[in-house]
């Protein structure tokens, strides 16, 4: 009895340190990240203040891209991004994209959706998002 009460002490100690050995791993990877809620669209312009309209349709498309994982984003997906956020950015959505495009922020993608033409976030227009705007 006593040779097997320490066997088992012996095997939960090894289990422990395959534990820790486990979590130093985990916890060290720079790639890990916990887990977040998802923050909404409304909250995410809040929290970085726009102060045109065309900052606005800058930060839905970075939205899209980054939160909802859409490659290339359409007008109407700016137009449902601002309902969403319960936001207001003029009727004519297509020139703040180009005001986007002319800044350097947004750029053109190669495919279309149905017959729209999609559009990306460039290095430059992620940069002004992430390093300029909600200071």
């Amino acid at each position: 009895m006593r040779d097997l009460i320490i066997e088992i002490k012996e095997k939960i100690k090894e289990l422990e340190d395959r534990i820790t050995k486990l979590e130093n791993i985990v916890f060290q990877d720079s790639s890990f990240k916990p887990l977040k809620k998802k923050i909404s669209i409304r909250e995410f312009i809040l929290q970085k203040k726009p102060k045109t309209a065309t900052q606005k349709v800058l930060l839905i498309g970075y939205y899209l891209e980054h939160f909802e994982k859409i490659e290339c984003f359409t007008v109407k997906d700016i137009e449902n991004g601002l309902r969403q956020a319960k936001e207001h950015a003029g009727k004519n959505i297509s020139d703040l994209i180009n005001k986007n495009i002319k800044r350097g922020y947004v750029m053109e993608c190669k495919e279309k959706k149905g017959r729209l033409k999609t559009f990306t976030l460039t290095n430059s227009g992620e940069e002004f998002v992430e390093n300029e705007l909600g200071k």
